[in-house]
């Protein structure tokens, strides 16, 4: 008898990578209540209006980041769009409120998926925003990749 298969859980933000150039990518934890974590295993959640801030404490938390309220929640559910802190590294934190702090960088999360562990976890990105020359090269460049794919799968 075969065991059952996880299903994985991958949520990406698509415009990210069209928007900004990814300078650096981590991976951080993400706290969670109450039945958000149920949401996020059925793939209710959005990550395409999110972004990463610190507080004045030097926390980072991810703001506007979409997560359904659970169907079968009661009285206990949660908000959708409340903060939500993420868990790094002191030194990685500290690296990345410095690059914020210079002009044009901002962290945005990328990705968000189960871990083998089971828990939540966020990719996030310290990104510089993209011009729109820059934005018409990526898509000639998709375009191109696209040509060549069907080029192959003619022959």
């Amino acid at each position: 008898m075969e065991g059952k298969k996880k299903k994985t859980i991958e949520i990406v933000n698509r415009r990210a990578s069209y928007e900004y150039q990814f300078l650096e990518l981590l991976e951080a934890g993400i706290v969670l209540q109450g039945t958000e974590i149920k949401s996020i295993r059925s793939g209710h959640a959005n990550l395409s209006d999110a972004y990463c801030a610190f507080t004045k404490e030097g926390e980072l938390y991810v703001r506007s980041l979409y997560i359904r309220e659970y169907d079968y929640g009661t009285y206990a559910n949660h908000e959708p769009r409340r903060p939500r802190k993420l868990l790094l590294k002191r030194s990685e934190l500290r690296k990345l409120e410095r690059k914020v702090k210079e002009r044009g960088f901002t962290i945005i999360p990328v990705r968000l998926f189960l871990s083998e562990r089971g828990f939540a976890k966020l990719e996030i990105a310290l990104a510089q925003g993209k011009k729109s020359y820059d934005k018409r090269e990526s898509i000639k460049a998709k375009d191109q990749k696209r040509d060549l794919e069907r080029m192959r799968r003619v022959k």
